[in-house]
């Protein structure tokens, strides 16, 4: 089966945008300079991440530049906004940029959710997920219905915008990641595209494991996505060099942000990520090497997803191939800069694998 692959695109972007000197200006032309370029490559879209900037103006201004080959990839928080509303958002959007919205559903913490007046622990985060994209599911395929679950209670939802028509089959398509056991029975039940960070094989295994197997017992199958950050050189001793720098630039202010008081942190994602660094600066960069070309260093100086595949081409590409062998079929793929660095990997690594394009 062919493997698709996505790139990332975030507004705060450069050759280590975690510190002001390593980030490029917030520029909308550079963005879409990004998003076309990505598109010319051969990636099939974009994740576009939380961040400082909201992802729907981006989204929107990437897909009016491209053509519909670029698929924008969504990051959504449920419950912070009403399931009617984002419904009709998305079909908005598909109206209006043909059919290629796919949504990242984001849990988040408990924590960083209470900015936003949004008070649920860890497992009832997932209780509301679940019920918050069933709606969204419902609606954007185009029913009107009444709802009355735990969290909502809906009079014809979906009636004041019935005349927007889906575009794409079914719904939206969920993309979604959880560790946890609340989040993995969510995953198994509700999304179509099953998302994790890069963690050893023998770990990743197990995980997908207990993904498949619940996912059996709901039906259903789900296909299995990867987010992973490439340092990809020439060389080995390249590519460690190149991480080497990603330390030695990160300010003692990054990494006691980073690495500080994280209790009201209860992401089981995170907290697997953070067992494979333990919160412990090296002093060089494969140190923290936990499998052949595997590093969580990133985890150190960025939040999300931490784990950098470092290595030759020809390691990177057997590190995927890996991945691809434990049933991984779409990679969301990320380098710094981002522009650059999407040339790199479009020229060296995708053309040993079997690309949809």
């Amino acid at each position: 089966m062919a493997t698709e692959v996505l790139w990332y695109i975030i507004p705060r972007e450069g050759s280590y945008p975690w510190e002001p000197e390593g980030r490029r200006p917030v520029d909308l032309g550079y963005l879409a300079q990004l998003a076309g370029t990505v598109e010319r490559l051969g990636y099939s879209g974009a994740l576009l991440a939380t961040d400082l900037y909201d992802v729907w103006p981006l989204g929107s201004a990437l897909a009016a530049s491209t053509s519909t080959r670029f698929k924008p990839l969504l990051a959504v928080h449920p419950g912070l906004i009403s399931p009617t509303l984002l419904a009709k958002m998305a079909l908005s959007f598909d109206t209006l940029f043909g059919g290629r919205l796919r949504f990242n559903v984001v849990n988040g913490s408990t924590k960083s959710l209470q900015e936003y007046g949004l008070h649920v622990e860890h497992d009832e985060r997932y209780e509301l997920s679940a019920e918050y994209w069933s709606i969204v599911k419902r609606l954007t395929a185009g029913e009107v219905f009444d709802h009355k679950g735990r969290f909502y209670d809906l009079k014809n939802a979906g009636s004041s915008f019935r005349e927007l028509k889906p575009v794409q089959d079914s719904h939206i398509p969920l993309w979604f990641g959880g560790s946890s056991g609340p989040g993995i029975e969510m995953a198994a039940e509700h999304v179509d595209v099953f998302l994790t960070w890069g963690e050893p094989p023998h770990l990743l295994k197990e995980k997908l494991d207990k993904v498949r197997a619940r996912a059996a017992a709901y039906g259903r199958t789900l296909r299995i996505g990867l987010r992973l950050h490439l340092i990809v050189r020439d060389t080995q001793d390249e590519a460690w060099a190149a991480a080497d720098r990603l330390l030695d630039v990160t300010s003692d202010a990054t990494y006691a942000r980073q690495l500080g008081d994280r209790a009201g942190e209860d992401g089981v994602g995170w907290q697997r990520q953070f067992r494979q660094h333990g919160g412990k600066v090296p002093a060089h960069a494969r140190e923290l090497e936990v499998h052949p070309n595997m590093w969580p260093g990133m985890g150190l100086f960025r939040p999300g997803p931490g784990t950098a595949v470092v290595g030759s081409t020809a390691q990177v590409v057997e590190r995927l191939k890996e991945f691809e062998d434990l049933g991984v079929d779409t990679f969301i793929l990320s380098g710094n800069p981002l522009l650059e660095e999407a040339y790199r990997v479009a020229e060296t690594v995708l053309p040993a694998l079997d690309v949809i394009r």
